[in-house]
């Protein structure tokens, strides 16, 4: 067994590895060398900070400190660590709340925590609560204590396991004892945002406490909360979230908490962190309570739609346009059923779809609301509504609400025509029909025919090639959605079109990447042909480009062998520039470019193969 001392001894030993900095620029304090531990009990009440708030001494500051740089170094078995944990959790009990709201203190937590049992876990919250629990919310609301309470509670996601790791099943007491008091001091700390419940969901640090403890009632839990740098976008894909079992205990307590959150339903159009909990709330359910969810996001449109608006207005035209409440509603339509949908457009959007689209907020909920339609028939109402105006939109540059159209029209394979037409008159290259081959460059761009070709004349004249500039995000997105069209003779004739440097230029291009390889892929094996024909030449260049090789792949994965055999022609005459590449020698090996150098039967065969089996996984699939 290791002794207290002896894990004194490897903090010192962490200290002494670590180089000194000079200048002075981090705080050094009398006895903050190896011995110093022993004077960290002198001042157990903590110094006064500025405004007299209580703070952590300086002399543990440094300890805790070191400690994170001990944890850094790692542990040689489970009984060091153990023992460390142990010790550094004595060191805690007492100035908990201290600790917890130091940044250095709460860093060191935050990793100390995942490594602690349930129990010690447990410990740790009874003590930031207070006897009756009435501690949690200064600790929570903290900007440093919040995600130390986070942190415990997420512990909670681990209290199965404690169980499974014994060889034999605990008994029942066993059970209460190692996580029973985890359980109970979550269920204190609910308890506690129930009874200050307004107060939790307003405040910028505790509404994300909040925030934790619905998925951890809820059974699932996404990676932890860090720290947002000012300017990072907010927007960002929605974390993986994994399921784990819950105590009995907490199936109820969710629906305690839902309903005291409901309570204060109007604060979710007025302010945008209280939003930002209900909509993890209606999150939350959808995954793991589907019922409980449908009740709540009736009974949140109800409010939404009792609110007094202008005579004649619906109330949810208000709020789709405010930043705080639009997001509410972006996460009720995305989670909604048909029937609410379908009253949600009759009773309130019909006939105002194209206002709300060219709103610079109220555009996100029309295209949240295109994107959920596309499997029901009520798509076709809100295209015809749409499509009336989608040369407003594209001037007031909400692209999203045109993607979405596009992508939704590919997914309920409805109006496709129509939209392709829309497309054709909104970039000015309907009419004459000689301008029809040139609709891809000017939707890859999003640039109308005559600002393109510089061009004024009605005619117009492309006979002069223009390089291929300017593929823009949003550009790249609108091809990729109408390449999944039934019909893209339009778009394939007009890729044909483009010279061969145009479409490296494709191939090398972040967005325009995309773009080349969704149309070559999904080509027939004549017009793939077509198109490689047009590529020859540009092999080499593409392979040697970190974006080019990929789209090489991607294509010839899906060729034929003949198609193979002439890309591996045009390559193998380049092997030590290839193989020099830092892209290129992955191509090299994939397409097993030296076995059809020297061994061409043998290579053939191989490909004869994988395409036969290529050939049978997609009969079987279709």
């Amino acid at each position: 067994m290791l002794s207290q001392a002896t894990v004194q001894d490897m903090l010192s030993k962490a200290e002494d590895k670590k180089p000194q900095k000079g200048g002075g620029k981090k705080r050094r304090h009398p006895g903050e060398d190896g011995g110093g531990e022993r004077k960290r009990r002198e001042s157990p009440k903590g110094e006064k900070g500025q405004g007299g708030k209580k703070r952590l001494d300086a002399l543990s500051v440094g300890y805790f400190r070191r400690v994170g740089e001990r944890l850094s170094e790692g542990f040689e078995d489970d009984e060091e660590r153990e023992m460390f944990v142990e010790n550094v959790l004595t060191e805690v009990k007492g100035k908990a709340a201290l600790v917890a709201t130091d940044r250095t203190g709460s860093i060191t937590l935050q990793r100390l925590l995942p490594l602690s049992s349930p129990q010690q876990v447990g410990e740790v919250l009874a003590e930031l609560g207070g006897e009756s629990g009435s501690e949690f919310k200064a600790v929570s609301c903290d900007r440093c204590g919040g995600h130390v309470v986070e942190s415990a509670v997420r512990q909670m996601s681990r209290w199965m396991e404690s169980s499974e790791k014994e060889s034999s099943p605990p008994t029942e007491e066993e059970g209460e004892e190692s996580c029973g008091l985890l359980e109970a001091q979550v269920l204190s700390f609910s308890q506690v945002v129930r009874d200050n419940a307004a107060e939790f969901i307003r405040h910028v640090h505790g509404s994300h406490v909040v925030r934790t403890l619905l998925h951890v009632l809820g059974g699932c839990l996404g990676p932890p909360r860090t720290e947002t740098r000012p300017g990072g976008k907010e927007r960002s894909i929605p974390p993986q979230l994994t399921d784990f079992e819950i105590p009995t205990s907490f199936w109820y307590e969710l629906k305690d908490l839902t309903e005291t959150l409901m309570e204060n339903i109007n604060l979710s159009v007025t302010d945008a962190v209280a939003s930002a909990v209900f909509q993890t709330m209606l999150t939350v359910c959808h995954r793991k309570r589907p019922k409980l969810c449908k009740q709540l996001l009736r009974r949140i449109m109800e409010y939404l739609t009792s609110r007094s608006a202008a005579p004649g207005v619906s109330p949810l035209l208000v709020f789709l346009k405010d930043q705080a409440s639009s997001r509410l509603i972006e996460t009720i339509i995305q989670l909604s059923h048909k029937p609410l949908l379908r009253g949600l457009y009759k009773n309130h959007l019909k006939g105002q779809l194209v206002d709300l689209a060219l709103h610079p907020i109220a555009n996100f909920p029309i295209q949240r609301l295109t994107a959920a339609s596309a499997k029901y028939k009520l798509f076709l109402r809100i295209f015809d509504e749409l499509v009336q105006g989608v040369e407003a939109i594209l001037a007031a540059g909400h692209m999203g609400v045109i993607v979405q159209l596009a992508e939704s029209c590919a997914e309920s394979e409805e109006r496709q025509d129509e939209m392709m037409q829309c497309l054709l008159n909104a970039f000015h290259c309907a009419e004459p029909g000689s301008r029809h081959v040139a609709c891809l460059p000017l939707f890859m761009s999003l640039l109308t025919y005559e600002v393109y070709y510089h061009s004024d004349t009605t005619e117009g004249n492309i006979s002069t090639e223009i390089p291929l500039t300017s593929i823009c995000y949003h550009g790249s997105r609108l091809v990729q959605a109408l390449a999944k069209f039934k019909e893209r003779s339009l778009l394939l004739s007009s890729l044909r079109t483009l010279s061969p440097s145009d479409l490296l230029s494709m191939a090398t291009d972040p967005a325009g990447s995309h773009v080349l390889q969704a149309l070559i892929t999904t080509s027939s094996d004549k017009g793939r042909g077509k198109i490689l024909k047009r590529l020859e030449g540009q092999y080499v260049q593409m392979a040697c480009s970190r974006l080019g090789s990929r789209v090489l792949e991607a294509v010839w994965n899906s060729s034929s062998v003949g198609q193979r055999q002439s890309i591996a022609q045009e390559l193998v005459p380049s092997e030590s520039q290839l193989r020099a590449d830092q892209f290129a020698r992955h191509v090299w090996a994939k397409f097993a470019l030296s076995h059809f150098a020297h061994r061409r039967a043998h290579w053939q065969e191989i490909q004869t193969g994988e395409s036969k089996k290529r050939k049978l996984f997609s009969d079987i699939l279709e």
